[in-house]
């Protein structure tokens, strides 16, 4: 978990994949935490990204970093405990404008059930399940 934490963190920005019905949808995003144990990502329940993860929680990650790339499925599953929406801000101090735990808007998805590949040209994979 770590790993793909780090990787992710380094990468600053990467991608997550949505499904709106039948059609993908991809945009830049950039929080990521560990918190009790688990990747987590956090955006605003009022926003389309949220309502999709909560009708179809199947999600996937990419991003670039250092000549590696990452690909990511997972789950994305609502923690609404504030404690998880406490530890994410406080990693992003940055979105405090937007966001208050507890607001009714913040969303800590956790990533669960999910399998990251890490690549390059160069290299064999490297699988990481969690």
């Amino acid at each position: 978990m770590q790993k793909i934490y780090d990787f992710l963190k380094g990468a600053g920005t990467y991608f997550l994949a949505t499904c709106d019905g039948d059609q993908p949808r991809v945009r830049p995003f950039g929080t990521i935490d560990l918190f009790d144990g688990r990747l987590c990502i956090q955006t605003g329940l009022v926003k389309d990204v949220a309502k999709q993860m909560l009708a179809n929680p199947k999600v996937e990650i990419s991003a670039m970093n250092g000549g590696k790339w990452i690909r990511l499925s997972a789950k994305a599953v609502l923690d609404e405990r504030i404690e998880a929406q406490e530890h994410m801000l406080a990693a992003y101090p940055e979105l405090a404008a937007m966001y208050k735990p507890g607001d009714g808007n913040t969303a800590v998805f956790a990533l669960t059930e999910g399998q990251a590949a890490i690549c390059s040209f160069t290299d064999a994979p490297e699988i990481i399940t969690f």
